[in-house]
């Protein structure tokens, strides 16, 4: 990324992009499997959400829970379980693929979202993975918006 950064030929989603043609990858693929990840990644935190009530969200770790109702909480997992649907089912079946971005740019905005409340109570380690969620979910979004689309 620093070659790329220092001759000023582009950001690092064109580096990803490059490394990806030079190696014989195909980007999409990469973004297939960026998706899938997603996907994976937010059915099991959103049916977590729904599964489980408030108080026991709170003791296994998940302390932000406090902050939030119980309908709250139920809705950000609603929420979760439809985004990862959204990024696979549309693609996969043909039908309004252009959910497929939407649904990553959902997720971009959610971990947005949720950095900010992780930084209000001060929780940096959270903030991290909410961040590295956030930046998938941008690369999802670009490459299925622009030159990856379906």
């Amino acid at each position: 990324m620093t070659a790329i950064a220092r001759d000023g030929r582009g950001s690092p989603i064109r580096y990803i992009s490059l490394c990806c043609r030079k190696n014989g990858l195909s980007m999409n693929i990469v973004l297939w499997v960026i998706a899938g990840l997603l996907t994976l990644a937010f059915l099991v935190a959103g049916v977590m959400k729904l599964a489980q009530p408030k108080d026991r969200l709170a003791v296994s770790g998940m302390t932000w829970t406090e902050d939030f109702s119980a309908g709250a909480i139920k809705g950000l997992g609603a929420l979760e379980v439809l985004i990862a649907f959204g990024l696979v089912l549309p693609a996969v079946t043909g039908i309004a693929p252009v959910l497929t971005p939407l649904a990553a740019l959902g997720i971009a905005l959610l971990m947005a979202g949720a950095a900010v409340v992780h930084a209000r109570r001060a929780e940096s380690q959270v903030i991290v993975v909410n961040l590295v969620l956030l930046v998938l979910a941008a690369v999802v979004a670009w490459g299925r918006f622009g030159p990856y689309a379906f």
